[in-house]
């Protein structure tokens, strides 16, 4: 019995991507994180919901340590990828940032071609020995962002030169570009018409077999799509975390209902 106990304990270990205990977030004296523990699985899309101003996407930010760009923000606690600190002072957010990968809510092409915006990452991370290594990796990368059949013709016209939806897409391939681990989705979606937000959620269900996805929505329905996992998040605090479907049918904390009947938020 013991030895079951001790080999389930090693298969949840595995099947943990991020691990965060006690994160506080303060902007000067603003507490604007309080007491975070969560765990993020491997190879599934996770959710962040609440209201706006909830504290959901300051959360996201610390997952790749984008608030070290921000002067008065300030992080504490503990938050691991892998079982490793990153914010340990030997940890390198430039390299973090390659394994955790980001993608903001307006699309936000490289003014370069479509060609130079896949190929900007692996080419200051060295990931391609020569030219006909960075042709495969900005092909698989344009494959893997459901974008290739669209571009693969104009590689060296402008990426601002595409859609709204085919912008997002192309910043989501750039994303994945890098081989990372780990993809943050900051509302990807709400600056695109149905049709490419439908595009993007079908993209992210595909992104879930390779990477673990985490992404914060205002939109309950997007959540309900796409997630397996959702955190409901409500003034700066993570109020509930669990199964998608159990948290929308049957919450166990009275603001989750709250938010997700509409008497809140």
């Amino acid at each position: 019995m013991n030895d079951m106990r001790k080999l389930e304990r090693e298969v949840d270990t595995k099947a943990l991507k991020i691990s965060a205990r006690q994160c506080q977030v303060y902007y000067g004296n603003n507490h604007a994180i309080k007491d975070v523990d969560i765990d993020i699985e491997d190879k599934t899309v996770t959710a962040f919901i609440g209201p706006s101003g909830c504290g959901k996407s300051t959360f996201l930010r610390c997952l790749n340590r984008m608030n070290d760009t921000i002067d008065i923000c300030r992080v504490e606690g503990d938050i691991r990828l892998d079982g490793e600190d990153i914010y340990d002072p030997k940890v390198d957010p430039v390299q973090l940032r390659a394994k955790v990968g980001m993608v903001f809510q307006k699309p936000n092409p490289f003014p370069k071609s479509i060609y130079d915006n896949i190929a900007y990452g692996p080419r200051i991370h060295g990931l391609a020995k020569n030219k006909a290594e960075l042709d495969e990796i900005v092909e698989k990368s344009l494959r893997r962002g459901a974008i290739w059949d669209e571009v693969k013709d104009r590689l060296h016209a402008p990426g601002t030169g595409l859609s709204g939806g085919q912008q997002q897409r192309l910043c989501i391939a750039r994303a994945i570009a890098t081989e990372p681990e780990v993809l943050l989705m900051d509302e990807p979606c709400s600056a695109l018409d149905p049709i490419a937000t439908s595009q993007v959620e079908e993209l992210i269900d595909e992104l879930r077999t390779n990477f673990s996805v985490v992404i914060v929505t205002h939109s309950m329905q997007q959540a309900a799509r796409v997630s397996q996992k959702t955190a409901f998040f409500h003034l700066g605090n993570l109020v509930e975390y669990g199964e998608t479907g159990q948290i929308f049918t049957n919450p166990s904390d009275p603001r989750t209902e709250s938010y997700i009947t509409g008497r809140i938020g």
